[in-house]
C-alpha cells in the first residue's frame, strides 16, 4: 500500500523520453528531404527533427517555407505511418517503472507532439499503453503542435475538468520544448539525458530537475514511496527504532569514541617523539618548529608551530582511523541526495551561500567579542591562545583545511548521515549539531559550534553534496582565523551596528537561497 506523495501526476514525453525513435525518424525525414531533391546520408545530422514539431523543424533547418514545410510532413507520413512507426524501440528500464509507478498510486499520461494517432499505436505497439490513464498529441491537421498546448489538454483529461493541482504534477521530457511547455504550465519539469537533449539545453531552459538514467528516473519519481523506502524510514515518535538503527548507532557512538582517543593518544605520542628528536634536527627546522612553543601547563601538547602540526598530524590519523565508515555513509547519502538535487546548484546559489557563511561568521564572532563572552571562558581562551602561537600559514594548513575535512568527516558524513536515514531531518540536524557543540568541551565555543553544525548540515542537505558542509566549514574557520589578526581591533568592525549590518545581510542571503529551493531556478 502506497503512502500519499507530494507528486501524483505524471506526464511523459514520448520521443526521447519513453523511446527511442531516431531510426524511424530520421529515415522519414531523409524519405521526404528526397522529395524537395536534398539527399541527407547521415541520419545522425537528423537528431534535431526528433521532439520538437516537424513544421517549424523543416523551416528552421533546411530554410523551408510554410507550405513546403507542411508538403514536407505530409511525405514523412507517407513513410512513417507504415514503417518508420515501428523503427522504435522502448529504453531499457521503462516498462519496469511504468509498472512500479501505476502499482504505487501514480496518474500517468503522455503529452507528445507526435500525432495521437501515431502515439498510441507506438504505446501500444510495445504494450505500454496500459500504464496511461490520458494520451495526448498533436492533430494530423497541424494543430495543437506547441508542447504548451499539448500540456494543457493533457491536463485537462487527467483531471477530468476539476481543479488542477500544479503542486501535484511532473512533467517528464528529454527537450527544452518539453521544459519551456511545463514552465508555462506552472508545473516542475524533469529533464532526462539519455533521450536527445543535452545539459546546456536544459540548464538554459531552467529544467528543475535532470536525471541521466531511466534507473534514475524511476528512482526520482518513486524516492518519496513506501515501497522505494521499503521501510527502512523510521521516524521519532512514530514506530521507534528499528533494530538496525541500533547497529546504526552503535556504529555511531563507536566511530566518535575512535576519533576522540586517535586524536588524544596519537597527539601525545607525536608530541614525546618530538622532545626526542628535537636535539637531533637541523638549526633551521629546529627554529621553525620551536616557533612559539613551549609546554602548555593545561595539556600534554605543546603550543606554537610544533603544537599545531602536531595537532594537524594527529587530525590526518582521527580522519583515517574513521574514513571507511565515512565513505559508505557518504557514498549511500550521496545517491539519496542525488534524487533530491539531480541538478546543479546554480552559480548564484554557491555565492549567496559565500555569502551568508561570511556575514553569519562575522556577526557571531563579533558578537561574542562585545559581550566578552569569549574572554569570560578560561577554557576558551587556553584554546584561542594555543592556536593563535603559531605562524599563520601553519595554523591556516591545520585549522581552515585539515581540521574541518577530518570533523565532517565524522559529524557530517557518519553523524548526520546516518541519523538523517532513520529519523526526521530535523532530528539529524539537531544531533549533528549538539555533537559537535559537545565535542568543542567549553561552553563558548561549544554554542558557537552547536550553531553552525547545524548550519553546515542544513548546508550538505541543501546543496546535496558532502563537499558543501565541507567548505562552509573551512570557511568558517578561515573567517574567524584570520579576522582575528585583520581587523579585530577596527572599533567600526568591531560595533554592534556592524553586527547588525552583518546579520541583515545573513537573513537576506538565507531567504534568497530558500525562496527558489530547487535546480536552477
Amino acid at each position: 500500500m502506497s503512502k500519499d506523495l507530494s507528486k501524483k501526476y505524471i506526464l511523459f514525453d514520448l520521443d526521447g523520453t519513453l523511446t527511442d525513435p531516431k531510426i524511424g525518424i530520421c529515415t522519414s525525414v531523409q524519405y521526404a528531404l528526397r522529395a524537395f531533391d536534398i539527399d541527407e546520408p547521415d541520419i545522425d545530422v537528423l537528431e534535431p527533427f526528433i521532439g520538437p514539431p516537424l513544421i517549424d523543424s523543416f523551416m528552421e533547418f533546411y530554410g523551408f517555407s510554410e507550405e513546403d514545410a507542411r508538403k514536407a510532413v505530409e511525405k514523412y507520413r507517407e513513410r512513417f505511418s507504415t514503417v518508420g512507426l515501428f523503427e522504435n524501440k522502448v529504453y531499457k528500464g521503462v516498462p519496469h517503472m511504468l509498472k512500479r509507478l501505476k502499482k504505487s498510486g501514480f496518474h500517468l499520461a503522455v503529452a507528445s507532439s507526435k500525432p495521437t494517432v501515431f502515439v498510441e499505436k507506438i504505446l501500444d505497439h510495445f504494450k505500454i499503453r496500459k500504464y496511461f490513464e490520458v494520451v495526448v498529441g498533436s492533430n494530423l491537421d497541424g494543430t495543437r503542435t506547441d508542447k504548451n498546448e499539448v500540456i494543457v489538454e493533457a491536463l485537462r483529461q487527467l483531471f477530468k475538468g476539476n481543479r488542477i493541482n500544479k503542486d501535484l504534477i511532473y512533467m517528464v521530457g528529454d527537450r527544452r520544448f518539453d521544459v519551456e511547455g511545463a514552465k508555462k504550465q506552472g508545473i516542475e519539469s524533469v529533464a532526462v539525458l539519455y533521450g536527445y537533449g543535452d545539459y546546456e539545453e536544459f540548464l538554459e531552459s531552467h529544467a528543475d530537475y535532470i536525471v541521466f538514467t531511466p534507473k534514475d528516473l524511476e528512482e526520482f519519481l518513486m524516492r518519496e514511496s513506501e515501497e522505494y523506502n521499503d521501510g527502512r524510514i523510521c521516524r521519532l515518535g512514530g514506530n521507534g527504532f528499528s533494530p538496525f538503527t541500533f547497529r546504526t548507532m552503535i556504529t555511531v557512538i563507536g566511530c566518535f569514541l575512535l576519533f576522540l582517543a586517535v586524536r588524544y593518544f596519537f597527539g601525545v605520542i607525536l608530541s614525546g617523539g618530538f622532545g626526542i628528536l628535537s636535539p637531533i634536527l637541523p638549526a633551521g627546522i629546529k627554529a621553525f618548529f620551536y616557533y612559539g612553543a613551549e609546554p602548555n601547563p593545561n595539556s600534554a601538547f605543546y603550543i606554537g608551530n610544533i603544537g599545531t602540526i602536531i595537532s594537524g598530524l594527529a587530525y590526518v590519523l582521527a580522519a583515517l582511523s574513521i574514513l571507511p565508515f565515512a565513505i559508505l555513509r557518504i557514498k549511500k547519502t550521496s545517491r539519496d541526495m542525488y534524487l533530491l538535487h539531480p541538478m546543479n546548484p546554480a552559480p548564484v546559489k554557491i555565492i549567496l551561500g559565500v555569502i551568508f557563511v561570511t556575514a553569519f561568521t562575522l556577526a557571531m564572532q563579533i558578537a561574542a567579542i562585545l559581550t566578552q563572552a569569549a574572554a569570560s571562558s578560561q577554557s576558551y581562551s587556553e584554546v584561542a591562545g594555543a592556536q593563535y602561537s603559531c605562524q599563520i600559514a601553519v595554523g591556516l594548513a591545520t585549522y581552515c583545511i585539515i581540521a574541518p575535512l577530518a570533523e565532517e568527516l565524522l559529524f557530517r558524513g557518519i553523524i548526520f548521515t546516518s541519523f538523517r536515514q532513520y529519523t526526521p531531518i530535523f532530528v539529524a540536524i539537531l544531533v549533528s549539531g549538539v555533537t559537535f557543540g559537545i565535542y568543542h568541551g567549553n561552553i563558548v565555543q561549544g554554542i558557537y559550534a552547536f550553531i553552525f553544525g547545524c548550519l553546515m548540515a542544513v548546508g550538505y542537505e541543501y546543496y546535496g553534496v558532502f563537499w558543501a558542509a565541507v567548505i562552509m566549514h573551512s570557511l568558517q574557520n578561515l573567517i574567524s582565523y584570520l579576522g582575528t589578526y585583520l581587523f579585530m581591533n577596527n572599533r567600526f568592525i568591531v560595533s554592534w551596528p556592524f553586527v547588525g549590518g552583518m546579520a541583515a545581510v545573513a537573513i537576506a542571503a538565507a531567504v534568497m537561497l530558500f525562496v527558489s529551493k530547487k535546480g536552477n531556478k
